[in-house]
């Protein structure tokens, strides 16, 4: 079992910018790639970012360049920097944690404001 937990959710004005973090415990795989997904009421869930055990990120069209994915192995924590954010980044934001199993996080509110 991995238990994921977020923080870093809030209300920001428009071109604010915040950090989510989400730390897993438990039975954490060296191999393990994590990431952040995020779902808008009436949209599908849709990737943001996500990044290797050995620190590659990958990228959804979301992040424009605007977002960076990081993680701290040592802590078992990953981490979205969101600068620049648009009222359409408000979102539910999900941690997502995968190995041989998939787990996610409770999710964090993310609102953005005009």
């Amino acid at each position: 079992q991995v238990q994921l937990v977020e923080s870093g959710g809030g209300l920001v004005q428009t071109g604010g910018s915040l950090r989510l973090s989400c730390k897993a415990s438990g039975r954490i795989a060296s191999f393990a790639s994590m990431g952040w997904y995020r779902q808008a009421p009436g949209n599908k869930r849709e990737l943001v970012a996500s990044i290797s055990s050995n620190d590659i990120p990958v990228y959804g069209d979301s992040a424009e360049g605007r977002f960076t994915i990081s993680r701290d192995s040592a802590k078992n924590t990953v981490y979205l920097q969101m600068n620049r954010l648009k009222p359409e980044d408000t979102a539910v934001y999900y941690c997502r944690y995968s190995a041989d199993v998939v787990y996610w996080g409770q999710g964090a509110q993310v609102t953005v404001t005009s």
